[in-house]
């Protein structure tokens, strides 16, 4: 398997794969529906609209479109797309659920239903930012900047092994994986320090497999060789990071659009964990960043195994840390 080096890769390693049906929770955005037109047109998609159907049909008329009747799938409220969304996955009539023109947290708080979401038994849900930057020659992942607010070290185990499989299934072998803070040298005062080097002795210890840990490390010896070498990090990982842990949700988020905003950056998103991929894209996303998102979905639902979304009792599985919905506030719009 090639690994890829950019987030068009993505898309044509998707290509190959045949299109997934992907349904669309609340469609009646025309940012949204040029999107999946789009992906349509390049064969990464075959669509379920859920919406309003005469606002739905009106925008794909204005871009040119005709679609099928059969991926028309009537929504009288934002609530009620999300809701049918998931429903679709459950029935076996679509294969991954992509964000429309609601808020994120409506379409989570769907999918997070322990009756009618699509929660997978033993499963943390995570979310996971892909980025090309383009004084990288590499893509590098960043988790959690989008679902998970403030996870203790058992979540953060999960949520790192989320990315490491994510990665793995897209071509690397063994990602590297940086445990981040503001500082590279463990001090009890500031709790991260300790949390990462809890993570990276659990590597080592096999509760995090198939990556290679290492933590605490600030962003920039994380990133960049010469930074590492200049304060003396003796680490596998340092300068050469594939995946980024960052420390909470808000610290995530602000790096994830720095790199956008300041450094040219483009980053796709997936929401990993459920029985199904869910593609998160912002208005402001641009298209490579949308068809990115997409082209993820069509390789975890080919090359990553198929959990069952299924109604999971409370303390049924002690392993995995809880997720109440409280744990979970998505910031994107």
């Amino acid at each position: 398997m090639t690994t890829p080096k950019c987030l068009q890769n993505l898309v044509d390693m998707a290509k190959t794969l045949g299109p997934i049906r992907v349904a669309v929770a609340d469609a009646a955005q025309q940012v949204v529906i040029e999107s999946v037109h789009e992906a349509h047109e390049l064969g990464l998609v075959e669509p379920r609209l859920v919406g309003a159907p005469k606002e739905i049909l009106n925008i794909c008329r204005d871009v040119g479109w005709h679609v099928s009747d059969k991926w028309l799938v009537p929504a009288t409220t934002d609530a009620d797309a999300a809701i049918k969304a998931a429903r679709l996955v459950r029935d076996g009539a679509a294969d991954a659920v992509m964000k429309g023109n609601l808020h994120t947290d409506m379409l989570m708080r769907a999918l997070l239903d322990k009756d009618r979401g699509l929660r997978s038994a033993g499963r943390r849900v995570s979310h996971v930012f892909v980025v090309e930057v383009p004084s990288r020659d590499k893509l590098l992942g960043i988790t959690d900047a989008a679902v998970n607010i403030a996870p203790d070290l058992n979540a953060k185990a999960q949520i790192l092994q989320n990315a490491v499989e994510l990665f793995r299934m897209l071509g690397v072998r063994r990602p590297k994986a940086a445990v981040l803070s503001a500082i590279e040298t463990i001090n009890p005062a500031v709790a991260s320090t300790l949390d990462a080097a809890c993570l990276t002795v659990m590597a080592r210890r096999g509760q995090i497999v198939d990556a290679v840990v290492d933590g605490p490390l600030a962003f920039d010896n994380a990133i960049s060789a010469d930074a590492a070498r200049e304060k003396g990090i003796a680490s596998d990982v340092a300068g050469d990071a594939d995946i980024l842990l960052v420390p909470d949700l808000v610290s995530g988020n602000i790096l994830a659009k720095n790199l956008g905003y300041l450094a040219g950056a483009t980053a796709a998103g997936v929401v990993v964990g459920l029985a199904a991929p869910v593609v998160l894209t912002s208005r402001a996303d641009p298209s490579v960043a949308r068809f990115a998102s997409l082209a993820i979905a069509v390789l975890m639902h080919h090359r990553l195994p198929k959990p069952s979304a299924r109604r999971i009792p409370v303390d049924a599985y002690p392993h995995c840390a809880p997720q109440p919905e409280a744990a979970c506030c998505p910031l994107m719009e």
